[in-house]
């Protein structure tokens, strides 16, 4: 095994995200509508939801995730190829999100970003991304993504183990 590589960490924008999936948040709404008399803006259609392939459906959970020990080393990606999956946090903590390109996985291709507490992401059935990395304590997030059925057929997550691992210098993050 070699030693690990460093991944540059840069912020979560709409545009940089766009090949993994769609950033959820105000500023990247296609729509603002003016609701409740007034008193509400729903900021609409704010990502591309896949769920239904073979046979699934929607599924909302949360999930509590515990920081990883620093310096933050990397070594295992997955992807969820028969849907969608959206994260949004419920914390008010920073968090990372890492990402490659969906078809056979690209260690080199891995792009990492610093999202803000009012920020989730959606990502692309099939892109490659890492599990839940909390920054700034234990963060909870509210998931949106796939069920259905448990035989082969329905199978809806790859993994593959980083080598090298990878590691993010956290020190020059603006948390």
């Amino acid at each position: 095994m070699m030693s690990s590589r460093i991944l540059p960490l840069q912020p979560l924008t709409a545009a940089a995200f766009a090949p993994y999936g769609d950033v959820i948040d105000c500023a990247s709404a296609k729509e603002a509508l003016s609701i409740n008399e007034g008193h509400t803006t729903r900021f609409h259609d704010l990502a591309a939801l896949d769920l239904g392939r073979e046979g699934g459906h929607p599924l909302i959970s949360i999930f509590r995730s515990t920081p990883k020990a620093r310096p933050l080393r990397l070594e295992l990606m997955e992807r969820h190829p028969l849907g969608s999956q959206a994260f949004y946090p419920l914390s008010g903590n920073p968090y990372l999100v890492v990402v490659a390109p969906k078809g056979l996985f690209d260690q080199k291709a891995m792009v990492a970003f610093l999202a803000r507490p009012d920020q989730g992401v959606n990502y692309h059935a099939g892109t490659w991304h890492h599990y839940s990395l909390a920054l700034g304590g234990v963060s909870d997030f509210l998931v949106i993504d796939r069920g259905g059925p448990k035989d082969a057929a329905g199978a809806n997550l790859d993994e593959v183990r980083l080598d090298p691992a990878m590691t993010i210098d956290l020190e020059e993050a603006e948390l």
